[in-house]
């Protein structure tokens, strides 16, 4: 039995690249992790939610092939069909998207449906059923966005540097135009949060 869940998904893709992508005649990279994390801004979408992401080798400091799979995930079988997904996207790279290289490794895995949301097929739900039995249990429990408080804006201190009056406005005013003091001074921006805008070029 594997203690975390990248053991597990270790695990899990070696089976699934020896065992299904090798049945569809693709060649899973070995130069590749798997982990838990919220693939993307969408992972949290109520409609257009993204449960697993493919990175290409490019966009990793030591060229690795990251794939994620979401924590809204715990069942073993659905785990394990993301992951399929995605480590076909590693297979045919992540360049060719969901487009006609994408959708034929698709079909020959046993993955049915739009590739931008396909899932297993029969015959390919029994074997991720026989191989999320011989891993075991997936140890995670799946997360609940929706018990996490949701963030206000934040609002941002200006001060002025005459006579130290102070109010407090949104980032999007403060790229709009800084607001001017009563005494007739150009207000600035305070604190940390000044010194990372100016130190970002202002973005």
């Amino acid at each position: 039995m594997t203690e975390t869940r990248e053991q597990w998904l270790s695990q899990a893709a070696e089976a699934l690249a020896s065992r299904v992508l090798a049945d569809a005649e693709l060649e899973a990279p070995a130069n590749r992790r798997v982990s838990c994390g919220w693939p993307s801004k969408a992972a949290l979408s109520r409609t257009r939610r993204t449960i697993g992401q493919c990175w290409p080798p490019e966009a990793s400091a030591d060229g690795t092939i990251e794939h994620f799979v979401s924590p809204v995930l715990a069942d073993p079988v659905e785990v394990l069909d993301t992951l399929t997904h995605e480590l076909i996207h590693g297979a045919v790279g992540c360049e060719k998207k969901h487009g006609p290289a994408f959708k034929r490794a698709c079909d020959k895995a046993g993955l049915v449906g739009k590739p931008t949301a396909n899932s297993a097929g029969p015959e390919l739900w029994v074997t991720l059923d026989a191989i999320a039995a011989e891993l075991g249990p997936y140890p995670h429990a799946k997360l609940d966005k929706d018990v996490m408080p949701k963030q206000g804006t934040r609002l941002i201190k200006v001060e002025c540097p005459a006579c130290g009056y102070t109010v407090r406005t949104t980032r999007k005013w403060i790229e709009v135009g800084l607001p001017t003091c009563p005494c007739k001074t150009e207000m600035e921006v305070a604190g940390q949060w000044r010194r990372l805008r100016l130190g970002s070029g202002g973005g």
